[in-house]
């Protein structure tokens, strides 16, 4: 039996490694099964080098539980370790193993795919134990299977032991305060997580499934029976879909594998980015559009961070910009830190570069799709809009490239570029500053009084909704020289598209001073500014807008981003009296005042009611008004 001393550089590298080294204590596994699978890889590639000879046998990864014992047991029939090997890559604590075997074969196939650290990653083993063992026997023949020992502290022994197969088992005594790692389904959740497209098959017990009775005994109605039966509970699928070759992978594979990734999604993605780059990093990986919700945030954290096939993280923002997060799928790199600060990410060139190139392959792909078939395109739109109006605020070169193929569609159904629609509308929706102004309705049931009354005019109306139109046309608007977007019922159309003619009024302005009080005894004054335009008489007699300016600012402070500097702006409508229309000449012409009351407080009503501003008590008065005055 031999004793010894850990090297390490302080005596306190034990409680570093348990409270520090890893946010979450579950992660113990995942470096333990790596470590496991890069034991397996290694003999692999010295089999397939020459400088391994015997038998590989099938390479795989058993996870045990032993509740009685209280023990968790990772088992690998790979490389497995002499004493002089353990005593180098255990006990020298800051010497990797994995690190160490990449460089000496550095640029030789399959070198590049051992996943872990032999070093600290085996050490997060004390996060949960109170006692390690390595058990193991090495692949060099003639060698004795060996026992490392230590409870924690920088002491260990290594004595001889028993043991006739090749490989190891890390045997942790799980401490008290990490019980919860004895549960069977625990364990199952972390593997699931961790470990679900490892490439060495990994195994955690059995489990039960059902077949027809091999004896072929029939129930009541004549069917074969279904008998249970235990089989090998296989954990991960060995070869997922990124890590193939597109040319190899139908349309059907890349459904089949996003089921496999989102079993409980009931809509296929509309379509998918296969990434695999080798210069000048390492990248593989699927990337799928989803059908986009309204609720933006509910569609984060859908892309899963891998390193050679060990789940990392399902936080991406510092790897992808922010607006692909809506994206769902996979990436993995060897070139993206396993264990660092988000800070360490954050300014890390590879990192940066990653994000570079995905950001031009999706705007890419975009474009492609939008060049080569146009109708099919269109029949996505109402799916990606969001996504690309997202990017479009979020990522500059993204939007440079997004403003070619962001489409837009009028009341009609019919779908434009923004340089084709500016050139439709010109020559009637073009003010006297050469300003276009693109009208648009956020629904149009709700606006359709005023859709109608701007088609009559002859001016075209896009159909503009989501969560992020109030940015995406501040964008564009920047974007873009001299056009602005105005909603349909933000003003009076002579406003929102201004001419150089002038309609007269039949109001004289001693009219207008005598109306306006009464206008203002209808309605609450800090809610409502009352005013006077000369409008065409077939246009309604009131009606009420909001400011597009004020509309997008509130919109923009509920979405979290915009107008907070100038702190929360009131709801501020006007209401705008046409001063053209008969029914408010007749006003005058009205005897008594109660009757003038009367019909002003019934056209104000109908102007709220128009949109959707009457409720409770007013609208039951309005109601009973109105039938008493049939």
């Amino acid at each position: 039996m031999k004793t010894g001393t850990i090297n390490v550089q302080t005596e306190n590298i034990f409680p570093i490694i348990k409270k520090f080294l890893y946010s979450d204590h579950e992660i113990f596994l995942r470096e333990l099964v790596s470590n496991a699978v890069d034991a397996s890889q290694k003999l692999k590639f010295l089999a397939s080098n020459g400088e391994f000879k015997g038998e590989l046998g099938d390479l795989q990864v058993d996870v045990i539980l032993n509740t009685e014992e209280k023990t968790l047991t990772i088992r690998d029939n790979g490389i497995g370790m002499t004493a002089d090997e353990i005593d180098k890559y255990i006990n020298q604590i800051a010497f990797s193993g994995a690190e160490e075997f990449v460089n000496k074969y550095k640029g030789k196939e399959g070198a590049e795919q051992i996943i872990g650290h032999f070093g600290l990653g085996f050490y997060s083993a004390f996060m949960v134990a109170e006692k390690v063992q390595i058990q193991t026997l090495s692949r060099v023949d003639g060698s004795k299977a060996v026992q490392w020992e230590s409870n924690g502290s920088p002491e260990y022994t290594i004595t001889e032991i028993e043991k006739d197969s090749r490989g190891t088992d890390i045997v942790l005594y799980i401490s008290e305060e990490s019980a919860e790692f004895l549960e069977k389904g625990r364990v199952q959740g972390i593997l699931d997580k961790y470990c679900k497209f490892l490439p060495v098959p990994v195994f955690f017990g059995n489990k039960t499934e059902y077949e027809d009775d091999p004896k072929g005994e029939k129930d009541e109605d004549g069917k074969v029976k279904r008998v249970a039966i235990d089989v090998p509970n296989g954990i991960n699928n060995t070869a997922p879909a990124w890590t193939k070759a597109p040319v190899d992978l139908s349309d059907e594979d890349y459904k089949s594998f996003y089921k496999e990734l989102y079993p409980s999604s009931f809509d296929d993605p509309l379509f998918h980015i296969h990434l695999n780059v080798d210069y000048p990093f390492n990248l593989t990986g699927i990337l799928y559009f989803p059908k986009i919700q309204e609720n933006v945030e509910i569609q984060k954290n859908k892309i899963n961070l891998y390193s050679n096939q060990v789940f990392i993280t399902d936080s991406v923002e510092e790897i992808v910009p922010e607006f692909l997060t809506l994206l769902h799928g996979v990436l993995d790199s060897p070139d993206i830190p396993l264990n660092v600060s988000r800070s360490y990410l954050q300014s890390d060139s590879n990192v940066k570069k990653i994000s570079s190139h995905i950001t031009k392959k999706v705007s890419d792909k975009l474009f492609d799709m939008y060049k080569k078939d146009r109708a099919d395109f269109e029949s996505k739109w109402e799916d990606l809009q969001v996504f690309a109006q997202y990017g479009m605020l979020s990522d500059d070169k993204f939007g440079e490239k997004a403003k070619n193929f962001s489409l837009f569609k009028n009341t009609e159904g019919k779908y434009f570029t923004i340089e084709e629609y500016k050139e439709k509308i010109k020559a009637n929706q073009t003010n006297k500053d050469d300003k276009t102004i693109l009208l648009y309705t956020s629904s149009i049931d709700e606006q359709f009084g005023f859709v109608q009354k701007a088609k009559d005019r002859g001016y075209d109306v896009l159909e503009l909704n989501g969560p992020l139109i109030p940015h995406w046309v501040a964008k564009l608007e920047q974007l873009f020289d001299n056009i602005a977007f105005a909603r349909v019922d933000s003003d009076t159309l002579d406003k929102l598209i201004q001419k150089d003619e002038e309609i007269p009024s039949k109001l004289s302005k001693e009219n207008e001073e005598q109306l306006k009080p009464m206008f203002e005894g209808v309605v609450p004054t800090e809610k409502f500014t009352v005013q006077f335009e000369s409008m065409d008489s077939k246009d309604a007699p009131i009606i009420i807008t909001q400011p597009e300016f004020i509309r997008r600012m509130m919109e923009q402070q509920k979405l979290g981003g915009g107008g907070g500097f100038y702190g929360a702006f009131p709801e501020n409508y006007n209401l705008v009296i046409n001063s053209n229309h008969e029914k408010i000449s007749n006003i005058l012409e009205t005897k008594t005042k109660k009757s003038q009351e009367r019909k002003i407080k019934q056209l104000t009503d109908i102007a709220l009611l128009s949109q959707g501003m009457l409720k409770g008590e007013e609208l039951n008065d309005f109601i009973e008004r109105s039938i008493d005055l049939i």
